[in-house]
């Protein structure tokens, strides 16, 4: 088990970190700023923005929700849920301007499955 408050400290802008939501939601989080106290992350697949202590790895809105797995992702991996995440982005935007996304867009592709795959079984061997 990595040390917590290392972990978080760590993390830096660009970095992907995992979160379970105190009902067992999985949270994919794209660090997107960071300062003494928090860690602002954007939700890869809601688009939502979170943040976190950067000390004890809690959501501040919700203190059940915890990082739990900060340990970095292969570079293969990490580019996987970057460009999900610019994806997903596009779709939000067009959202927000009133326009229906095409769904078959938000279908994960055998790459975006893989990581997806890969990254259960890396939060369970590298938790915080």
């Amino acid at each position: 088990m990595t040390d917590p408050q290392d972990a978080l400290e760590s993390l830096a802008v660009g970095d992907i970190f995992h979160a379970r939501a105190s009902n067992g939601a999985s949270l994919i989080c794209l660090v997107t700023a960071l300062d003494d106290t928090t860690i602002y992350a954007r939700r890869i697949h809601t688009q939502d923005n979170e943040r976190f202590d950067r000390k004890t790895g809690a959501e501040w809105s919700n203190a059940d929700t915890k990082v739990d797995c900060a340990a970095p992702l292969p570079p293969d991996i990490h580019d996987i849920f970057v460009r999900l995440d610019e994806r997903y982005q596009e779709q939000a935007a067009l959202v927000r301007e009133g326009l229906e996304p095409d769904m078959m867009q938000a279908r994960w592709t055998p790459d975006e499955r893989r990581a997806h795959d890969f990254l259960r079984a890396h939060v369970s061997t590298h938790p915080i």
